[in-house]
């Protein structure tokens, strides 16, 4: 083993202290990468949101998900309870009522998932703006390009010699 390299294989930054997001983002085995994956997706981001003020039922939790299955909703609370941000509790009755809630863990990750909404809801009108712009641009540039494109079939018609 080279001096400075780390003995775990999956261990994914780079041997030399680098803050680089690039080191960890282009490997599909890394822990980092395969974590964030998990907790960024829309199905977890919002089972966490709806977790941090009580308790829910799957029921509860599929009601003020709009859009999100039963399979994928079982899917994602499997997932954050594997992860240790979701604790599921089953009561023994008849029907079994399962509740889930967030942990300890799952509690500071909505903290930071809080952060990331307070940020989106700051910047949503210079999002909303350039995205205008991108769409304005965009379409003057498909449009100039058609234009490019039929002035070069005029040319190119014209200089083929005509059948009789």
């Amino acid at each position: 083993m080279e001096d400075g390299t780390f003995e775990s294989l999956g261990y994914c930054a780079d041997t030399v202290v680098d803050d680089d997001v690039l080191q960890w983002d282009q490997r599909a085995d890394c822990e980092v990468r395969q974590i964030l994956d998990r907790i960024a997706d829309k199905w977890s981001l919002l089972v966490i949101a709806l977790l941090d003020k009580r308790s829910l039922r799957f029921t509860e939790l599929r009601r003020a998900i709009d859009g999100v299955s039963q399979r994928m909703l079982t899917r994602t609370l499997r997932h954050l309870e594997r992860d240790g941000l979701v604790s599921r509790t089953v009561h023994p009755t008849v029907p079994p009522r399962v509740d889930y809630e967030l942990t300890q863990m799952g509690a500071t990750l909505h903290s930071t998932i809080r952060a990331l909404v307070h940020w989106t809801e700051e910047h949503q009108n210079a999002i909303a703006a350039a995205r205008a712009a991108y769409d304005r641009r965009t379409a003057a540039e498909h449009e100039a390009a058609e234009h490019e494109a039929a002035k070069r079939d005029v040319i190119a018609r014209a200089a083929l010699p005509t059948r009789d």
